[in-house]
């Protein structure tokens, strides 16, 4: 009768239902996707908070769509100041070079498209050529017929390409620690990822400024070696440049960094006004050998300071000597 009365023994599969590869894969997306999303509301309130804490300084120009964000100081023969990749109008500020300068020269800082407070469209690819153009009709609105030049590093691709395009604008420049060259340059590929469609946007959402935070010291001393960056650099507003937006612009043009020196590799020779290129001897982010004394050579008339014990940041390290270069294209008589 016990026989009788136990119960069949259910298969195996019927007994136990472990998770499947396909479970535990789906269950971890869906973490990963939360992590993300989490992330994602993190950097947006950060940005929010640094705009806020940030408010702009300046005014505000409307050109071709573009809401160009700049300040103005001084006056006497106008002097545009052209910031770096990843950097905004704070840098010349807390240098000292703007005070510097606005005591005989009509200075004008512009945050470029994508940082600062300026906007940066996504139909338009910003090569230096682009923001050339958006630049000068921008000063054209602010009455602005010819101007001396100073391009920072990225900034001075800019400059070249305004000396360029509009040589009857640019009375002079002076170009500080730019790269002027296509070289081999593997770092360049990780920092232009979030520019790649789609992927790029994500990361740039989420991860990569959690990622930039972490790097910040590191390349603070990368940029600023040998030395140590000044105190004054502490007015610098880091956190709105670890904003996903100006992270996203910052790896454009990191992306565009070997394209454009290709495509000037060849017309420096036509720079005719009065070029100063001024660059630190222990610049740790480009070999100056390669770009700066390059460039002295390709271009008759230019003068190169190279100033030892410096970086790549001469604006902050060596504020004096990059205000003599300007007066000295100021007193070229060009």
């Amino acid at each position: 009768m016990a026989s009788m009365n136990r119960l069949p023994r259910l298969p195996r599969s019927v007994r136990r239902a472990p998770s499947t590869p396909a479970n535990s894969y789906a269950f971890a997306a869906v973490v990963a996707a939360a992590a993300l999303a989490a992330t994602a509301l993190l950097n947006r309130h950060l940005a929010k908070k640094a705009e806020h804490d940030n408010p702009p300084t300046g005014q505000f120009l409307d050109v071709d769509g573009v809401r160009l964000h700049y300040v103005e100081r001084g006056s006497g023969e106008p002097l545009l100041l052209l910031h770096g990749n990843g950097s905004m109008i704070q840098d010349f500020e807390s240098s000292g070079l703007v005070d510097l300068a606005a005591k005989n020269y009509r200075v004008i800082i512009i945050d470029r498209p994508g940082f600062g407070h300026s906007s940066r469209p996504r139909n338009v690819i910003w090569t230096p050529d682009a923001q050339a153009q958006l630049i000068r009709r921008a000063l054209d609105q602010l009455g602005v017929s010819r101007a001396i030049v100073l391009g920072h590093s990225w900034g001075a691709s800019v400059a070249v390409a305004l000396a360029l395009k509009f040589p009857e604008f640019v009375r002079g420049v002076v170009l500080a620690s730019g790269y002027y060259y296509p070289t081999l340059r593997p770092d360049v590929v990780a920092l232009s990822a979030p520019a790649i469609p789609v992927v790029g946007d994500v990361m740039g959402l989420t991860l990569s400024p959690i990622i930039s935070r972490l790097m910040w010291p590191i390349m603070t001393a990368k940029i600023f070696g040998p030395k140590a960056a000044p105190a004054k650099f502490e007015q610098f507003p880091k956190e709105m440049a670890l904003r996903p937006s100006q992270i996203r612009a910052s790896a454009a043009e990191s992306a565009l960094m070997l394209p454009d020196a290709f495509h000037f590799d060849d017309k420096y020779a036509q720079l005719k006004m009065p070029v100063v290129i001024i660059a630190g001897e222990d610049d740790r982010l480009i070999d100056i050998d390669k770009q700066s004394a390059r460039l002295h050579s390709d271009v008759s008339q230019s003068t190169f300071h190279r100033v030892a014990r410096n970086g790549h940041m001469i604006h902050q390290t060596a504020t004096g000597e990059v205000m003599a270069a300007i007066d000295e294209v100021a007193g070229d008589g060009g």
